[in-house]
């Protein structure tokens, strides 16, 4: 049995390993062998090339000589500031001595290895690393979706969502790309989980709202970037396609990606593989990309705002949510559903909802859905009163445009009747009505705050 056949293998992942020794032996063998490990592997003969190399990408894992023709190995991890040590290393010597041993891991060696060695020696200490690194990201995705009070049940049992389970079961196992649409507030993200978890893939399932971050910053978010590579990018950073390794990563609101992020995501599509910013290195991936919108991507490809290339390519795979008003027989699921979680999160005794109650929500539109719904069902909770108190939906006057508003209005009524008229027109998408209001996002949802303060305030009515 030769030595690679004698490792337990661990599969590709989108890491990067630097080897820096100055025999040119040496890193021949370790480049070798460790190709099928990394996705990126580079080699360096001084500390010099290796701050070059380091300049250029992240690593995450560093196998270093501790004597080199220009520096000490260990001084040189040594002196890398706190930001920048975020690598873990593995020291090698071909000279016996214990005090540098015990340096070398006072230092924060991950493994201190003796020259010459066996291969299985250097992979075990490597696979140690690669799978602490691997823990790290699924902790930090944990830790993400527990602040998120993320969850994956899928409820309702009407046809339309019958029919949407039976595709998810279906396409699941497959690792082709999946468009997911529908209106705000459906359960697109909860339908990717569940595509996720029924995959069978082992990385993490990393969402992704394209619309809330700024555009100069979605290419450093999605593949991560190197020191220096903008104003603030003091150190090497990984991408979320790097956290989602070997698993899934969400694109919510994928009609909010400005254009050349369409044409670096399209690249990645095609390619299978992401460069981060300000690096000249390209590394390979195994994740599985989910996109949702709540716009007709079509109808954005023709107006010119949307990639018609890129569009075809998501578009392998198409599931459509279905609005709640559609499925009125699974509003009262859900309901109770929402009272017994929300309950339990808030630690607060649940609300009684009457027979009255629940025809009542089954005969509202619901033009937010099932955020909207959960949403009111959480402040029914928090006020600790029937619901029926609250289900009182104000008597809205329809004034014709032509028409426009009663002269005795205040001021704050006619901006947020042409605020929500705005939001209307644009099917809830407040990103987009943003746009034409000529106000950032972060203000309309200031907006939105202030007036359910100021109804709460004066009438205690769910809006």
């Amino acid at each position: 049995m030769s030595p690679d056949e004698q490792i337990t293998p661990i599969a590709q992942t989108t890491m990067s390993v630097l080897i820096v020794d100055d025999e040119p032996g040496m890193r021949s063998f370790l480049m070798k062998a460790l190709a099928k490990k990394f996705a990126l592997v580079e080699t360096a003969s001084t500390i010099a090339q290796a701050e070059t190399l380091r300049s250029q990408g992240h690593f995450d894992l560093l196998i270093v000589d501790i004597r080199l023709p220009d520096r000490s190995g260990i001084e040189w991890h040594e002196a890398l500031n706190d930001r920048d040590r975020q690598s873990d290393i593995i020291f090698m010597t071909g000279y016996a001595d214990m005090d540098v041993a015990i340096k070398a891991l006072r230092a924060g060696a991950s493994d201190f290895i003796m020259k010459p060695f066996h291969l299985e020696q250097m992979m075990t200490a490597v696979d140690r690393c690669i799978e602490k690194r691997l823990l790290k990201r699924e902790n930090f995705m944990l830790r993400r979706e527990l602040a998120h009070g993320q969850s994956s049940t899928i409820i309702g049992n009407s046809e339309a969502i019958r029919d949407v389970k039976q595709v998810i079961e279906r396409i699941a196992p497959t690792n082709a790309v999946v468009l997911i649409e529908g209106e705000s507030g459906t359960g697109k993200e909860l339908v990717a989980r569940q595509l996720h978890q029924l995959s069978g893939r082992s990385g993490a399932f990393v969402p992704v709202n394209c619309g809330a971050i700024a555009p100069e910053l979605l290419a450093s978010e999605l593949f991560g970037h190197t020191a220096g590579a903008f104003t603030g990018a003091k150190g090497n950073r990984e991408g979320l396609f790097s956290y989602a390794s070997g698993g899934t990563i969400f694109l919510d609101e994928i009609g909010e990606m400005p254009m050349n992020m369409q044409t670096a995501l399209l690249r990645v599509l095609e390619e299978r593989s992401i460069r981060p910013v300000g690096s000249e290195k390209e590394i390979d991936i195994d994740v599985r990309v989910v996109a949702a919108t709540n716009r007709l991507l079509i109808d954005e490809v023709e107006a010119g705002r949307f990639r018609r290339d890129l569009f075809y390519r998501l578009n392998v795979l198409n599931i459509v949510i279905p609005s709640l008003r559609s499925r009125p027989e699974d509003v009262v699921e859900l309901t109770h559903f929402f009272t017994l979680q929300l309950s339990q999160e808030l630690g607060i005794k649940d609300v009684i909802w009457s027979h009255e109650d629940l025809q009542v929500l089954q005969q509202y539109d619901w033009p937010g859905n099932i955020r909207e719904l959960r949403n009111m069902i959480e402040r029914c909770i928090l006020l600790g009163k029937p619901p029926a108190e609250y289900w009182k939906k104000p008597v809205v006057t329809v004034v014709p445009e032509a028409m426009g508003y009663p002269l005795d209005w205040p001021l704050k009524e006619v901006e947020k009747l042409h605020v929500t008229q705005v939001v209307d027109a644009h099917n809830g998408n407040k990103s987009a009505a943003a746009r034409d209001l000529g106000v950032s996002r972060k203000t309309l949802d200031r907006k939105y705050k202030e007036w359910a303060h100021h109804d709460d305030d004066s009438s205690g009515e769910i809006q």
